[in-house]
């Protein structure tokens, strides 16, 4: 071999070496985050809500030494990344609910710290304004059984939106459930509250009086329905069509108690005009159960 073949053979293995070489990379100092904290302010709170004045926004306020970023789980299954820290967040489901907000803040080579802050949030439903007109008239109004009406009571499966197992008959039913007044009245911030004269009883069935505190068939029984009761409305939960039904559903607090006792607590409304009201609500056997109101004259 000639001294020039050796050098170039030598020179190609130095430069195969050196283009083998793999890159060093350098994320520079790994910095954990140290003295956290966590604060949330809620819109509306003061001493009459305490749980925020129904708009559900909820500004989060996190800071880090050495933090990059923010990593925020706000509980109700939605996480945001958040350089600066500070972001206002909405919750949408209505009524009443704790939410467990988790921050992580995230420095150098994505280590993080975490610190977590539980909060509580009221979140009141805009009623759709016919409705709430045709329910109170745009204060108060009360209510009644439709008794002469066929199908003021009725029943029929979990699957569908008419009484198909039972409809009754005008006046068919036991006489405490005609006497109850349900009288709807619209507060300050468009909300609902509903109070009760069921004349000391209510009609229950029998189904569902173990959920009421007592036992028996279907009946009248003693209960006490006299303190008001703030109503929560949210869009309807069941497969209901805008064919069938309002759509519009509400919580009754406590035991849940309207004009007669099938031991649920939700209602929809299926139909609603100024002077009459049907609604439907699953009972504790699983059935669909339903009633008619009418304006008391």
């Amino acid at each position: 071999m000639t001294l020039k073949i050796l050098t170039a053979v030598c020179l190609a293995a130095v430069v195969t070496v050196v283009s083998c070489k793999k890159k060093e990379y350098s994320f520079g100092q790994i910095v954990t985050p140290t003295d956290m904290t966590l604060s949330t302010e809620l819109e509306g709170v003061n001493a009459d809500n305490p749980n925020g004045g129904g708009s559900g926004s909820v500004t989060i306020t996190t800071k880090a030494v050495g933090a990059t970023s923010y990593k925020i789980d706000y509980g109700d299954g939605t996480t945001e990344i958040v350089p600066s820290g500070k972001i206002t967040h909405k919750y949408s489901s209505p009524g009443t609910a704790t939410y467990n907000i988790i921050v992580s803040a995230i420095g150098t080579g994505g280590v993080s710290s975490t610190s977590a802050k539980k909060i509580t949030v009221f979140v009141a439903f805009q009623i759709p304004a016919d409705i709430l007109q045709n329910l109170t008239k745009g204060s108060s109004q009360t209510w009644v059984s439709a008794r002469e009406t066929a199908g003021h009571v009725g029943v029929g499966p979990a699957t569908s939106f008419s009484p198909d197992y039972y409809s009754a008959t005008p006046n068919q039913r036991a006489e405490c459930l005609y006497d109850d007044e349900m009288t709807f009245t619209k507060d300050a911030g468009n909300g609902v509250t509903l109070s009760i004269d069921n004349k000391g009883q209510s009609f229950f069935l029998a189904a569902a009086t173990a959920f009421y505190g007592t036992s028996g068939g279907d009946n009248c029984y003693n209960i006490d329905l006299a303190a008001p009761r703030k109503l929560t409305f949210m869009n309807a939960t069941s497969n209901s069509t805008t064919s069938n039904s309002t759509r519009i559903q509400f919580v009754v607090p406590g035991n849940g108690l309207i004009n007669f006792g099938s031991g649920g607590n939700t209602y929809e409304i299926l139909a609603i005009t100024p002077t009459s009201i049907t609604l439907r609500n699953i009972g504790i056997d699983g059935l669909a159960w339903y009633q008619k109101f009418k304006v008391k004259q």
